[in-house]
């Protein structure tokens, strides 16, 4: 039977005999083994009941119907049913199951159906080419292999790749920035946000200021691929999460392997996760069992320093370098630790949420600790990187849909996430003091390139007012006291600062509109980079955003008092 065939067939099994199984069909799609439903939950309890059984997409209930969304077999929903659920199928959400992993018309590389989103191999490809092309900029390494890779070589398994990226001629100290994608293998969206955000990084230096003073003074370390077994798996359209441990629920089951973001060292155990080999959660057979977790936790350890005390109570102090994000999929969410279950707030909190806030700006994401907007879960590899090293630690869940459409993707997942993800590179320094102070934006000079000692206006606007949180609290804000930027040298390293003023002539505001002359007489001909910073009433300084300005040199010595025909008589000999 051909696609278009098997597609009707399934459009009717959905919608005629819902409880049914359907008669086996020439290599069953997703929609031929189960459909997508809302369950109607009627019990506080009950999300963590079916979360240990099923394949919940939905993170939490919708607070308005109390509905989630699930994928399931056409047993669990006989069995949901007679269990007392009001089930509804979706049969919409189910057919378009029947068409993942179609490939579009001509389309020959890319993940079938979705020409936004790489492969494995294309990504891994694409970043060596990256780092092979810019050596003075990213470094392409491998930081351990994966299950299938030390268990089954020779039916597939990969070594997982990170590209570090930084100004290797700049020298340091640096802080460390670590973007992990994809440990959950059906997230599309995740992989190909972190592989466009190195690229950007790499063909922007020199040309985007920001991205420039930002590779001179950060480390970033981009792992695309976490789970890359399981990523296979998904890539024809499986929804396959876990890796591909065949030891855990049967080596040929569908719902088989590990789930990694359950695996790691920090928290593992009960109670959010499975210990049921088949569930979705399951957590392994003993905490860090898996070689991608093994390779995750070893990799931390190299690039971030221990900055936290042993005790769950121990705060990081506020003078901590570091940042760690995984991206996941899917619900709009910035969720930073803890994330464990029981294991309540998290010392750095305050600090924690202020950042958060800063990235809820940008993407627009609800920004909370997971237990109080989503669901705890333990061995997560964000407890882990606050817990042990200190650093700021997130889970950004992008996105509506694990197979994320390219037109959302395209227009919305990719840009806004950058743009956050843009921040977090410059927070990396002091994640838990710049964010509290003002950030600079509209930065704009009176010319872009002039003659060496023509004066220059520059002008930005400086906020302190620039965080979301969906809700779940309220960042405190200040009126800006002052603004102030630097030539070349960060501000941080500057030997010397400038001071703006308030277009309005006080600052006294959240937010300010701010001017100032730049003095070129003293600058060498070339292009020179000017940071802009901000400081608001409580005293904390925020991150710089900086604009180029282009010095050329001034030849108008012939025209002081000398004649410049005189070079046609003057000669080394004359005296």
């Amino acid at each position: 039977m051909d696609f278009f065939g098997r597609f009707a067939a399934v459009v009717v099994l959905i919608l005629l005999a819902p409880v049914a199984a359907p008669a086996a069909l020439d290599g069953p799609t997703m929609a031929e083994t189960g459909v997508v439903v809302q369950i109607q939950l009627t019990r506080s309890d009950q999300f963590g009941q079916l979360d240990q059984s099923l394949d919940l997409w939905s993170h939490r209930p919708d607070p308005k119907t109390g509905k989630v969304d699930a994928w399931v077999s056409w047993e669990q929903l006989a069995a949901l049913r007679a269990a007392g659920f009001k089930v509804e199928v979706d049969a919409v959400r189910t057919i378009e199951l029947a068409t993942l992993g179609q490939p579009l018309a001509g389309q020959v590389n890319a993940v079938p159906g979705y020409p936004c989103y790489r492969t494995v191999e294309e990504t891994f490809a694409s970043l060596q080419a990256l780092a092979t092309n810019h050596p003075d900029l990213a470094t392409w390494t491998t930081i351990g292999p994966t299950w299938e890779k030390v268990n089954a070589p020779l039916s597939g398994g990969f070594d997982i790749g990170a590209l570090v990226i930084t100004n290797g001629n700049a020298p340091g100290p640096k802080a460390p920035f670590i973007l992990m994608s994809a440990i959950h293998a059906r997230e599309m969206a995740t992989a190909e946000i972190s592989t466009r955000f190195a690229e950007m990084l790499v063909n922007g230096y020199g040309v985007d200021p920001d991205i420039t003073w930002i590779l001179d003074h950060t480390v970033i370390h981009v792992i695309p691929h976490a789970n890359p077994d399981g990523r296979k798996k998904a890539e024809p359209g499986v929804l396959w999460r876990k890796n591909t441990n065949g030891t855990a629920c049967g080596t040929t089951s569908s719902s088989r392997g590990i789930d990694l973001n359950r695996n790691s060292t920090y928290f593992w155990g009960p109670p959010s996760s499975s210990g049921t080999p088949c569930s979705d959660t399951y957590r392994g057979p003993s905490v860090a069992s898996e070689p991608e977790t093994q390779a995750i936790e070893a990799y931390l350890a190299s690039v971030f320093e221990d900055q936290r005390g042993p005790a769950l109570t121990d705060a990081a102090p506020d003078t901590t370098e570091g940042v760690f994000i995984t991206l996941h999929s899917y619900s709009g969410l910035v969720l930073y630790p803890w994330g464990g279950g029981n294991a309540g707030t998290a010392p750095n909190a305050a600090g924690l949420a202020t950042l958060g806030r800063k990235f809820g700006w940008y993407n627009n994401y609800d920004v909370c600790r997971p237990g109080d907007c989503l669901y705890e879960a333990n061995g997560t590899t964000d407890d882990l990187a606050y817990g042990i090293y200190g650093v700021a630690s997130y889970t950004f869940e992008v996105g509506t849909n694990f197979f994320e459409s390219c037109t959302s993707f395209e227009n919305t997942v990719r840009p806004t996430n950058t743009n956050a993800l843009l921040y977090a590179a410059k927070a990396a320094r002091q994640p838990y003091r710049e964010p509290k102070g003002p950030e600079p934006f509209g930065l704009a000079l009176s010319a872009v390139s002039v003659t060496q000692g023509t004066p220059v206006t520059l002008s930005a606007t400086v906020s302190d007012a620039r965080y979301f949180s969906g809700g779940w609290g309220t960042e405190p804000t200040q009126a800006v006291t002052e603004a102030r930027y630097t030539i070349d040298a960060a501000p941080w390293a500057a030997a010397e600062s400038f001071p703006l003023s308030a277009q309005d002539g006080v600052f006294d505001e959240t937010a300010e509109p701010v001017t100032g002359t730049v003095d070129t007489s003293t600058l060498a001909p070339g292009r020179h980079l000017i940071h802009v910073y901000g400081l608001d009433s409580a005293g904390n300084r925020g991150v710089p955003t900086a604009i180029f300005l282009e010095v050329t040199a001034n030849n108008s010595i012939f025209n002081d008092g000398f004649d410049s025909g005189d070079l046609t008589s003057w000669s080394l000999t004359d005296p």
